[in-house]
């Protein structure tokens, strides 16, 4: 049973895991899309983010994805924070690090090079003139890089909680004081949140200039937005700080600021994520050519509309997530797994509907619905096995002591 000072963030990683899928499942049917899918051996290999294009299209999901890509991967970031100090805390820095290369590391490696090709071998059959898994291993390995899809998110997570176990283990009471920085912000959240987001614009507007709001760099199944790095540092250490103070007290109380003010904060995300929009649509279709001063603003707007949507996000949960649900802690339990597993099943399931005669809203349900139970039936199962398989590993290596 999830403990009740933290049952709002357990519930929030159950709503978060269901829109991972749907923005993943409702991609092929962007208005903003191409007519046609995305060559697999022409750069930029836009496929790698739009595996599938289907001709069904709903401007609807192009402003939810747009949504959720301000803010999603931000608060995914600052929850892997959250509970970062606590794990600090009961197995030092050794230890966590360890268990982070077990948890994060290997299974980042599992999905790169399994996971990964299998799911993207969907995308190449959409457009091959010889769709056979041989030819496509052809045209996989020569590639200039190997696409690790949505594990992206693993190798970077694994790296920012390096960074913290190190931090943890040289620098004695630093943790500590990143809880006593967000303690302080309990009495001034509107400074403290000014604060946050003028960091965060400092972390992300200058390499959106340099580089551009959009582009990915790639070295082997590495890959980063070049714009992005900074920004998502700035919220895993925010995560930090606050779960450093305490997730059930501060900002985080179930009557503190962030819930006593979710209205406000809902109203500003909408508000924000507007004037992102009209700015960044100044930059289309390409950030380079277009003006420095629609550049300047959209990248100064991101900055407010992310920190606006994750902690109006966080702050519903607070206020109103209190509530204990089987099918939501089911879901919270198993949201790494499906994180993990679900791609395959979102792409294969798009290539499958390519040519039924069905609506882009009715294909995504589909794509979401059908992806989200697989992948939860899958993350359950190999939950399941695992305890037994370590038990097995175990008697084994018990008979052969005694051998």
């Amino acid at each position: 049973m999830v403990p009740r000072v933290i049952v709002p963030l357990s519930n929030l990683r159950a709503i978060i895991i269901i829109i991972v899928v749907a923005f993943h499942s409702v991609l092929p049917y962007l208005a903003s899309q191409p007519a046609t899918p995305f060559p697999f051996d022409v750069a930029p290999y836009r496929w790698v983010a739009f595996p599938i294009v289907d001709r069904e299209r709903f401007f609807g999901f192009d402003l939810f994805c747009a949504w959720q890509d301000l803010s999603l991967m931000s608060l995914m970031f600052l929850l892997a924070g959250l509970f970062t100090p606590a794990s600090l805390g009961r197995k030092g820095s050794l230890a966590y690090l360890i268990d982070r290369w077990w948890r994060i590391g290997l299974p980042f490696c599992l999905a790169a090079a399994i996971l990964s090709p299998l799911a993207y071998y969907a995308s190449y059959r959409a457009s091959a003139a010889d769709p056979s898994f041989e030819a496509f291993i052809r045209h996989w390995l020569g590639l200039p890089m190997w696409p690790a899809g949505p594990a992206w998110f693993l190798w970077q997570l694994l790296l920012v909680s390096a960074l913290a176990g190190l931090l943890h283990g040289s620098v004695p009471g630093a943790l500590e004081a990143l809880g006593s920085l967000a303690g302080r912000a309990n009495d001034r959240p509107i400074l403290a949140f000014a604060a946050f987001t003028t960091l965060s614009a400092i972390a992300y507007a200058p390499l959106a200039m340099a580089f551009s709001a959009w582009d990915w760099t790639f070295l082997g199944p590495f890959s980063f937005q070049l714009s992005r790095p900074l920004h998502y540092l700035l919220y895993f250490f925010a995560g930090i700080a606050l779960g450093s103070h305490g997730l059930d007290r501060g900002l985080l109380g179930s009557k503190g600021p962030l819930a006593r003010h979710w209205l406000a904060l809902l109203a500003a995300a909408l508000a924000s994520f507007a004037l992102w929009g009209a700015c960044t649509s100044l930059t289309l279709p390409d950030w380079s050519a277009s003006p420095l001063s629609a550049r300047l603003a959209a990248a100064l707007a991101f900055p407010l509309a992310c920190a606006t949507g994750v902690f109006s996000l966080l702050a519903i949960a607070l206020r109103f997530f209190h509530f204990q649900d089987r099918a939501l802690d089911s879901l919270s339990v198993n949201a790494y797994g499906i994180y993990l597993i679900h791609y395959g099943f979102v792409v294969w399931l798009q290539y499958a509907l390519l040519a039924v005669a069905l609506g882009a809203v009715a294909k995504g349900i589909i794509v979401l619905a059908t992806a989200l139970v697989l992948s939860f039936v899958a993350s359950a199962g190999v939950r399941a096995l695992l305890p037994r398989l370590r038990h097995a590993g175990s008697k084994a290596t018990m008979l052969q002591q005694r051998r």
